[in-house]
């Protein structure tokens, strides 16, 4: 792993192997357990998971795996085609204790440290903005991390994610649900289960009210979030 002055310590997992596919995304997750807790399960080999950087609620960021090697964060996942995103994204880890221990906004030292990290790895890796997701987007079934109180808007003022759509020009101009999630499939997400993806994507653009019920708000939001791509807006 190459010196970095974005990275405070090295922390090398034995969780990885050879990528498959070249880097195209970074999912952000949490931890749901305590820094020194999710350092020691992110390289014990028994437990056969890692990510590529931990950052602790203080700032500080580990790296546990080099960038170009596959970490096992993702797991059983989908984007925008792609069933092994292990193989094409980069995975950080944010220690915090979830929603299982008291789920609460994330501290302010901790996403000063992702800014610069993620805009250095956005940039290195020409990673467009809609592929800069949480691990809800990429595994609805399954995950609800980092969830409804983390910080996209902060993110989205640097450029380093898409933005909630703030003007929906057309409105919902899906005629029944089944047109919305075929959209939704078509924006990047795993239809598989409707009312969780509905739920992930709520959480994600709508987390005021998470409820997994298709409304003309979230079909607005959606339509407005691939006019936007499809007339070469955002990437």
């Amino acid at each position: 792993m190459a010196d970095d002055e974005l990275v405070h310590a090295h922390h090398p997992s034995p969780n990885w192997n050879e990528r498959a596919g070249a880097i195209s995304m970074v999912v952000l997750h949490y931890t749901e357990m305590e820094h020194e807790a999710a350092l020691a399960r992110l390289t014990d080999p028994a437990a056969e998971v890692s990510a590529h950087y931990l950052i602790s609620e203080a700032g500080e960021v580990t790296q546990l795996v080099a960038e170009d090697k596959r970490a096992w964060h993702a797991g059983a996942s989908f984007w925008r085609g792609y069933r092994d995103v292990n193989s094409t994204s980069i995975g950080i880890e944010l220690t915090h204790p979830g929603h299982a221990g008291g789920y609460r906004p994330f501290a302010s030292a901790q996403i000063d440290a992702l800014v610069p990290l993620l805009a250095r790895i956005v940039k290195a890796h020409d990673i467009p903005r809609a592929n800069v997701v949480g691990h809800s987007d990429v595994a609805p079934t399954r995950k609800i991390d980092p969830g409804e109180l983390f910080p996209w808007d902060r993110l989205a003022e640097y450029r380093l994610c898409l933005p909630r759509p703030e003007k929906l020009e057309l409105g919902d101009p899906f005629q029944n649900d089944g047109a919305f999630m075929l959209a939704l499939e078509r924006f990047g997400y795993d239809i598989t289960d409707s009312h969780k993806v509905v739920e992930a994507f709520q959480r994600r653009w709508r987390p005021e009210r998470i409820d997994g019920i298709v409304d003309g708000e979230i079909r607005a939001i959606l339509f407005q979030l691939l006019l936007d791509r499809d007339q070469g807006r955002t990437r």
